[in-house]
């Protein structure tokens, strides 16, 4: 533990695993502690979720540069977690280096990597808050800095969603994001479900409230809802490695793990 803490920034909840480091952690990178490690090997004991961070990591760098294909040069990332290979600025600015891309997140450990990886580059940022609070996102000093909102701006909440309860209503906290944007703009988001297997996502829903924070996995249904006000691309709400794969054959077993609805829409 004394090398972790040599990189630990002030405000980390060193009492539970934290679903960022938990999601670092099974992509292979090093910022997570011993406690979170623990957790996600117990994880993986009832559902391939080594597999389904690998394919929504993959579905996070399609869909940006989707998006940048479609001529977005504005990012606002919700729920970003820990950098690690493949962050939304490392796509967008490879494609088209004036892209500007604004990270959020609510963990310390995660802001804190992500500042220190962007340091050095004017057009991004990353800032530290609750995405259920998008008046104090979207006023943020950094966000005002770097994303001009009478131009389309991409909202991604990848990954995300399920940490949000249906009592915080997130249809809700999305709508007022929609509100702020201009036509043109688009929706990327992924959330875990249960139509996948029901049985193996219940046990990792028990595996997770030992976590800063649960999961609440949701019906097809209920994940389409994310996307009212925004007219959906093809191939509309799929399994993430079913969202414009790179090659035309998707591994059957990839689909069957992957146990998170992909999608992106643009508002019209």
């Amino acid at each position: 533990m004394s090398n972790e803490l040599s990189w630990v920034p002030d405000g980390v909840n060193m009492e539970l695993p934290s679903s960022a480091r938990i999601y670092d952690y099974l992509l292979g990178g090093g910022h997570n502690f011993e406690m979170d490690r623990t957790l996600a090997d117990r994880l993986l004991t009832v559902v391939p979720a080594r597999d389904m961070a690998r394919l929504n990591r993959a579905f996070l760098g399609r869909s940006t540069q989707f998006l940048v294909d479609q001529g977005i040069r504005q990012f606002l990332d919700l729920g970003s977690g820990v950098p690690t290979v493949g962050n939304v600025h490392e796509v967008a600015q490879a494609a088209a280096p004036d892209s500007r891309v604004v990270y959020v997140d609510i963990e310390p450990v995660a802001v804190a990597h992500s500042e220190l990886l962007l340091q050095d580059n004017p057009n991004a940022a990353a800032i530290q808050a609750d995405l259920r609070d998008p008046e104090a996102i979207l006023n943020h000093p950094e966000t005002k800095r770097l994303l001009d909102f009478s131009q389309p701006v991409a909202l991604l909440l990848v990954g995300v969603l399920q940490f949000i309860p249906d009592d915080s209503d997130p249809w809700s906290v999305i709508q007022r994001y929609r509100d702020a944007l201009p036509e043109g703009s688009y929706l990327a988001f992924s959330a875990f479900t249960w139509d996948g297997n029901r049985e193996a996502m219940t046990k990792a829903v028990e595996v997770f409230k030992h976590t800063q924070e649960p999961i609440h996995p949701r019906t097809r249904a209920d994940i389409l809802r994310f996307a009212e006000g925004f007219e959906l691309v093809e191939p509309g709400l799929v399994y993430t490695p079913n969202w414009r794969p790179e090659t035309e054959a998707v591994h059957e077993e990839d689909v069957r793990h992957s146990n998170l609805f992909a999608a992106v829409g643009r508002k019209v």
